[in-house]
């Protein structure tokens, strides 16, 4: 009873400074769209027409990017914190790679097999579209989706032709916030897509990591177990 009582102690301890380390950062991060979005406030009523145009699509677009930052926040607090009910319903991976790959005009390798797993469909598209959203940041414009059966059951991969990320950097830019030199500002995002594709990952038994592509780029693999 002690030994469960520790390991209970310790969890919470860990998820409490977890949670002040989210809240932290989050804080930092929304300063700057706030900063945007209260100048172009303060500019709108004595701008012309032309002006306000401007100005209301900087609002709009500094409103959409807090908007996202706290539902992300959110989320990863959610999972952190296992409070939030994960779904073990059968999902087709293969349905859910060609649906998202048509999305952004991706192209799907080999075809979609068909790789059930035990899941919840809304985090794992989540996860995807999340990885999707990163090659088309920083990928070059080229996107290649490749699921495969691998023996410890499905590996969803999705490829790139960017710059590739730096082998001393690939554990890190799954931390919360962490982003590579150079892209924090000028392709957007606010740095937790990445850590919540590995925390969607975990919390279906499975794994995130990102690997070299052979020709240039990088492939970010999401593996999963199947449930057939």
């Amino acid at each position: 009873m002690a030994a469960s009582f520790n390991r209970a102690a310790e969890r919470i301890e860990a998820l409490v400074r977890a949670n002040q380390s989210l809240l932290a950062n989050a804080s930092h991060e929304l300063r700057s769209p706030l900063a945007r979005l209260k100048m172009a406030v303060s500019m709108f009523d004595g701008a012309d027409a032309a002006q306000r145009v401007r100005l209301q699509r900087e609002i709009d677009t500094d409103i959409a990017e807090l908007d996202a930052l706290v539902e992300e926040v959110l989320l990863a607090s959610r999972l952190d914190a296992r409070s939030l009910d994960v779904a073990r319903e059968p999902v087709d991976l293969g349905a859910l790679a060609a649906e998202e790959a048509s999305r952004v005009d991706a192209t799907l390798v080999d075809g979609a097999p068909t790789l059930v797993v035990a899941g919840d469909e809304r985090l794992l598209r989540r996860a995807l579209r999340n990885l999707l959203e990163n090659a088309r940041r920083y990928g070059g414009g080229v996107i290649d989706v490749d699921l495969v059966r691998a023996a410890t059951g499905a590996e969803l991969r999705v490829c790139d032709r960017g710059p590739g990320v730096p082998e001393a950097m690939r554990e890190r830019i799954f931390e919360p916030f962490f982003r590579l030199p150079g892209h924090a500002e000028h392709a957007g995002g606010v740095g937790l897509g990445l850590s919540l594709v590995r925390q969607i990952a975990h919390a279906h038994g499975g794994t995130a990591r990102c690997a070299a592509r052979a020709g240039g780029g990088s492939c970010f693999v999401l593996a999963l177990p199947t449930a057939n």
